[in-house]
């Protein structure tokens, strides 16, 4: 089951308040030759960042063909993409002005060895900036994490789960710390989401987190998984309409 930039873009809305926040945070008025968007998916993002932007020329990274079809390539002069995994990248070793993913370095694994990693790719005097999912904290993450460690679903996907990377906010500063960044702003925000039906719950996980396990289930699989899985979300949420506290973290530095 590869991604599917529709589904993703179902839940646009909500998935774009945070980037704009996470903008916020970058000083345009520091000298920012060159710029990389970490996990860009469909690269609409990265062109915002583009335009807003002008003098940084700008580079579009995803693993994902599916969701960089639909990328702009023309769409900017100081815009390009290109399919990459963040693990390349960091073998490759190009120095960059600017750091930035929305929403992208929770699929990466062993945090504390990457964050690391990345931030030795900042140039002097370059800005860090990053959002991720706090998936440990958010509830339907957490419901589809102990249904795949449940038999027997367990047994169908090998004993695989995909826990959470995403460390404490104490143990990113403290990278961010060793690693030369100054003027660090560390912030949880909270993103409700609010549904008339469990339905919306399901769909906007199913256009992230819920593909992984997808993928290594038979047809038969999947529909057992996906009814126990919407049966769990509607036991978690018993009143319609409900709201969800989708809890985010944003991390900002400079070298």
């Amino acid at each position: 089951m590869p991604w599917n930039p529709n589904l993703y873009n179902d839940f646009k809305d909500i998935r774009y308040q945070p980037f704009y926040d996470l903008l916020s945070f970058i000083d345009p008025h520091q000298p920012l030759v060159n710029g990389i968007d970490l996990g860009c998916g469909t690269g609409e993002q990265t062109a915002i960042l583009a335009e807003r932007l002008p003098n940084t020329v700008w580079l579009g990274i995803d693993s994902s063909v599916e969701m960089l079809a639909d990328a702009p390539v023309d769409a900017l002069a100081n815009l390009r993409f290109r399919q990459q995994t963040i693990e390349d990248l960091i073998s490759a070793g190009e120095k960059w002005d600017l750091l930035f993913s929305n929403a992208a370095l929770q699929w990466t694994d062993d945090h504390a060895n990457l964050f690391p990693q990345l931030l030795g790719l900042l140039n002097p005097g370059g800005q860090f900036a990053v959002q991720m999912p706090m998936q440990t904290e958010n509830k339907l993450n957490q419901i589809l994490f102990d249904l795949a460690d449940e038999e027997p679903f367990r047994a169908f996907l090998n004993g695989w789960n995909r826990g959470s990377s995403v460390l404490s906010a104490q143990e990113y500063a403290e990278l961010m710390f060793e690693a030369g960044l100054v003027n660090l702003r560390i912030e949880q925000r909270i993103y409700p989401i609010i549904a008339e039906q469990h339905e919306t719950f399901f769909k906007f996980i199913a256009g992230s987190a819920l593909i992984p396990y997808m993928e290594r289930l038979d047809t038969t699989q999947q529909e057992m998984f996906v009814g126990q899985f919407k049966k769990r979300i509607a036991e978690a949420f018993p009143k319609l309409p409900a709201i969800y506290a989708f809890k985010r973290l944003f991390l900002f530095g400079v070298k």
